[in-house]
């Protein structure tokens, strides 16, 4: 092997995985993911000679990414949906420590459920944003669009996930969502800077 594939070789073995969630997130599927991953890996790899000189290939492997899963035609038979009622639990009711797993398991089902009805870029802006924690201007140069766009996609998406019946129990109305404050892994985000 030369160098470049010695380091690209690298490259997958560290971010693999990373990108992996980045797709699945994106596609909601991770068959899909695993395609998109793959993809993703053959682009990168036809321009390694140049990503590899950038500070961040990652961030290059992202932009790739982001921009193949926009542009990404589906196969018709892409278009199931998945089951909205999640299988039982192996082994029985035992103990009560599978409980909290299995309403973390059904929250992050709804939110993924709740994700994949947003069109592409807003999903996409979503995960960038939120997922991997990217600032406007980061997610702005991912998307290859202005920051305008990346606030107004964001702001967008947020309300349409606010407005989700199953997302907010109780009234049906994201109210807990529209606080002057809402968390993103560890920050503070006030929703006049999301939009």
């Amino acid at each position: 092997m030369d160098p470049s594939e010695e380091t690209f070789a690298e490259f997958v073995a560290m971010q693999g995985l990373p990108l992996l969630r980045t797709a699945r997130l994106l596609t909601g599927d991770w068959h899909l993911g695993q395609d998109l991953v793959q993809v993703t890996l053959a682009k990168v790899y036809d321009r390694w000679a140049r990503a590899g000189r950038y500070d961040a290939p990652v961030g290059y492997a992202h932009k790739v990414m982001v921009t193949t899963y926009c542009t990404w035609r589906r196969r018709r038979w892409h278009h199931e949906l998945p089951h909205a009622a999640l299988p039982d639990a192996a082994g029985g009711s035992g103990s009560g420590s599978a409980e909290p797993t299995a309403e973390a398991v059904a929250a992050s089902d709804l939110l993924e459920r709740a994700l994949l009805g947003l069109p592409r870029r807003q999903r996409a802006v979503l995960v960038l944003r939120y997922y991997h924690d990217l600032t406007v201007e980061q997610t702005a140069e991912i998307l290859g669009c202005p920051n305008g766009t990346v606030t107004s996609l964001t702001a967008r998406a947020l309300t349409r996930l606010r407005s989700h019946p199953d997302l907010w129990p109780g009234d049906g109305i994201g109210t807990s969502a529209s606080a002057s404050t809402s968390t993103r892994t560890g920050t503070n985000t006030t929703e006049a800077e999301a939009r």
